[in-house]
Parts: C-alpha cells; structure tokens; sequence
C-alpha cells in the first residue's frame, strides 16, 4: 500500500476541498501540487462560461484534479490485494495510478473544450498535451526522484497514443486502469458531477452515492476493465441519470451555450491572428486578455466583426446573444423539430459558420434590415461524441456470461441501442450491461444520449431579437428556414 493510501483516513496532512473533504497530501504529492504547471491549472476555470449563468461555478481545475486525486486513492484501496487483476496492482502501479489522476487536466487551457469542439485545423486536444507537460517542466525531475513508476507508465495511462514499444509488456494492468480514469464509470465522473454541481447551486448531479459505487467496483472476469457488482447497480443509474440532468441543465442550458457560441465565433474570426497554439500554457485572466486585446485591434477592419461577440462576454456589462429557435431529436414542433437537429447536428464548425452566414442573408432580405453574418449564431451538437454510458454489470455470483449481455442489448460506441426481448432474458443472465436492468440506462442508450440533452439552437444579437421575431414569426417558419439554408449550403459545397 502506497503511502497516500495509507494516510486515507488518518493523514498528518490535509488540503480542505469542498464539501468539507480532508485530501491526504504527502511530501512528494505537495511536490507534484506545487508545481509550476498545477498551480496555474488553479487559474483556469472548471466550467468556462457556465459562471456566467450559474455565478459560484467558478471553481478551478486544479480543485477538481485534487478531488479526482482522491478518488484514486479510495479506488486504490478497493482493489489492492484484488487477486482478479493481472497484472496485479503493486507500487509501480499504484503510483502511476496517482500521478495519472492528479496529472489527467495539466493540459488544459482556459476555454479549451468549446474550442476543441471546432476542430479548427492544426489545433491539437488538451490530452495529447499531457508529456508535454511533463517533460518540459519540473514535474519530470519529482517524478523521476519520488515515485516508484516510470513517466512512461504515466502517459501510457494518459495518451494511449503515445506508448511506447515495452508498453506492450508493462507490468501494469493498464486496461483496468484506463478504465477507471476514463470511462462509463470513472473516478473524473465520480468527482465533477458532484462538484461542478455544488459550484452551481444546484443538486442534480450529488443524488447518487459515491461511495457505493466504489465499494461495489469489480474486474470484469472477460475483460479486465472496470465494472460493478449488482449491489451498485442503483448507484450507477442514479449517476447515469444524473449526468444526463446536469448535462441539460448546466452544461447545455440555452444561455451557457448563447455564450459558448460567442465564444466560439469570436475565435473563429480571429483564429490566424491570436495564434492559438502559443495561448496553451495561459491562464484564464491571460487568455481574455490576449482575445480582448486581437478584438480590439480588428476594430474597423474587414476581418468579419467579433467586438461585440468579444464585448458581451467579457466586457464591462454582460450582453449574451437570444435565443429564437430550438430543435431537438425527439420532440417534432409543426413537424420539422426532427428533421433540422438531423440535418444540422454533428455538422463540422466551419460548415455552421457557412450555414450562419447564409441565414444571416436570408433574414436580411426578408426583413429589409442589414444583418450582418455576426449577428446570427448556429450552436449544435459538436462533432465528438460523449462517452457510452453502459457498464456492465457483474451479478450476485460474481461470474458473467458473455453471450447474456452481448446478445441481449447491443450498444455501439455512438450509444445507440438494439434493445431486444429474448428468451435468454427470462431468467436473469449471469453478467449484463447497465442498460439489459436499468430503464433510465436503456433509454439514454436507445436514443443517443447528445441527442437528448444537445439541442440545435439559433442565437441572434439582442439588439435584433425583436425585429427578427417579428420577421420570421412561428418556430415552423425557422424550421424551414433553416432547412432551405442547409440544403443550399449543401448545394454549394458539392
């Protein structure tokens, strides 16, 4: 047992985290938390433009990085000594695991899931930034000097990408780990719901018991990856249901992703000339700063128009851009609900831009008025899908039978489902996925879950709301619009 295991429950040293939890820190872990690139993650917002709806959620990642921290350790402390691990967790597996957890957000800069949802070309995700990190600052030297892994172990735990010819034989049960940092069910999920649902005054994503679901964690038997035992099942749905409500609640509610939007066409019209890629390593003040200062010098030049994109997010008054259409996957208004969240969601960023500004001309002629392409935002569903949201299921016997849950409900990685009565599922199989005994899981697998929670939404300047109501005047109206907007769009791309 690694020394930050052991310090759970009676550790000379703690750092206070809300809700009123006790972080165990060692020498060698305040080490790794005083360092250059986890202090400035102490600058860098958890949820970006979700405070500008919901004010306390102004948490940091560093905050969130020491919860997920202290997630692994009781993750570690249920499975050591587990003999159905091979390899078997021991020192070098253990540390990593730590490292890996305290480490898993170091390549995050301010903003950078909207942005990273733009695909923009060139621009690379925060979690291949990770060695990066590691290797240019002093966290190489910490590491190398007090822990028992190697830095190798780290990144093959964080970047699959990145492994290295002997990760191949490492000693390290690293499927089981990567599971437990990244998955279904995993110590980051265990940690943000709770908090970012905290930090926002609401309680949507702290109904389920963190605690049962560890305690009922297990090695699956065929796959040796993370799973959970029948006792856990409750608690599982309960979290599964409470991402999806937090995801409808908070992550997209229609005003944060008015803001999102902003902020995405705001970087878009300026992308070649804040030279994104030197802004990684900035903090969050840094970072507006530097986007503030390029709207600024764009001021009166033919280079699109993003101060008032730039102004209403970060200037002295806040002026969000409103909402006139919504479409979701399920629900279909005068008939064309359905069709336009098909046509439009998963589209690349550049193609919504086209389609904007297209929309942008229609209304302008419809109305007599200049619209200009700004003035018109289309949000939608990024291209990047959420993780599945299926476990499986390891039953009272602790055995599972492969062909039981397999057969029985077929979830693809894109979360869709064949949900199928059989013969099998009249008498209960010996292992399943969450969803062959969960109403809430099976639903949110049968329908795509972002096409549940992430709508298609049309966002206009507020200062042309009203005249843009007046002109385009019942929701079918916008519905045709747009499909008319997204066939020419088409048309010309072709």
């Amino acid at each position: 047992m690694i020394p930050e295991v052991a310090q759970l429950n009676r550790a000379s040293s703690l750092v206070r985290i809300p809700p009123a939890e006790g972080v165990p820190i060692s020498p060698r872990v305040r080490r790794i938390i005083d360092s250059p690139p986890m202090r400035r993650l102490a600058s860098i917002s958890q949820l970006g433009m979700v405070a500008l709806v919901y004010p306390g959620a102004t948490h940091s990642r560093f905050e969130h990085s020491l919860g997920v921290y202290l997630n692994s350790l009781r993750l570690l402390a249920r499975f050591t000594g587990d003999a159905s691990l091979n390899p078997p967790l021991d020192a070098r597996s253990a540390d990593a695991f730590v490292l890996a957890a305290l480490l898993h957000d170091v390549g995050h800069w301010p903003y950078c899931h909207p942005i990273e949802d733009m695909r923009l070309t060139g621009f690379r995700e925060h979690e291949s930034r990770v060695s990066e990190w590691i290797d240019q600052s002093e966290l190489r030297q910490c590491i190398e000097q007090d822990w028992s892994c190697e830095i190798q172990d780290v990144v093959d735990l964080l970047e699959p990408a990145k492994k290295s010819a002997a990760s191949q034989t490492s000693p390290i049960p690293l499927a089981f780990l990567r599971s437990c940092l990244s998955g279904p069910i995993d110590i980051d999920k265990l940690d943000y719901l709770q908090r970012d649902s905290l930090h926002s005054g609401v309680p949507y994503g702290r109904n389920f018991d963190v605690g049962r679901l560890i305690e009922s964690m297990c090695v699956h038997p065929n796959k040796g990856i993370l799973a959970i035992g029948e006792k856990g099942r409750t608690a599982a749905e309960m979290m599964v249901f409470a991402r999806y409500v937090m995801f409808s609640e908070v992550y997209w509610h229609h005003t944060v992703r008015s803001a999102t939007a902003m902020l995405q066409r705001a970087v878009f019209l300026m992308k070649d000339k804040i030279e994104l890629e030197s802004t990684f390593k900035l903090n969050d003040a840094q970072w507006v700063t530097r986007l503030v200062e390029t709207s600024n010098a764009l001021r009166g030049t033919s280079l699109g128009n993003p101060h008032p994109l730039v102004d209403g997010l970060f200037g002295a008054q806040r002026r969000l851009y409103k909402r006139v259409a919504e479409f979701n996957a399920i629900d279909a208004v005068e008939g064309q609900s359905v069709e336009v969240h098909r046509q439009i969601a998963r589209r690349p960023y550049w193609w919504l831009v086209a389609a904007s500004e297209k929309l942008a001309t229609r209304v302008s002629s419809m109305t007599g008025e200049t619209v200009v392409a700004e003035d018109i935002l289309i949000d939608a569903p990024p291209v990047k899908l959420e993780v599945d949201i299926n476990v499986d299921v390891i039953l009272r016997d602790g055995s599972f039978d492969p062909s039981a849950s397999d057969a029985d409900v077929n979830v693809d990685v894109s979360g869709n489902a064949d949900a199928r009565v059989t013969e099998k599922q009249s008498r209960p199989p010996l292992g399943v996925t969450l969803a062959n005994v969960s109403p809430v899981a099976r639903a949110l697998a049968r329908q795509q879950f972002d096409d549940q929670v992430k709508r298609v939404r049309v966002f206009v300047h507020p200062d042309k709301r009203d005249m843009m109501s007046r002109a385009v005047r019942a929701h079918g109206d916008w519905s045709q619009l747009l499909i008319d907007v997204v066939q020419s769009v088409d048309n010309e791309i072709v």
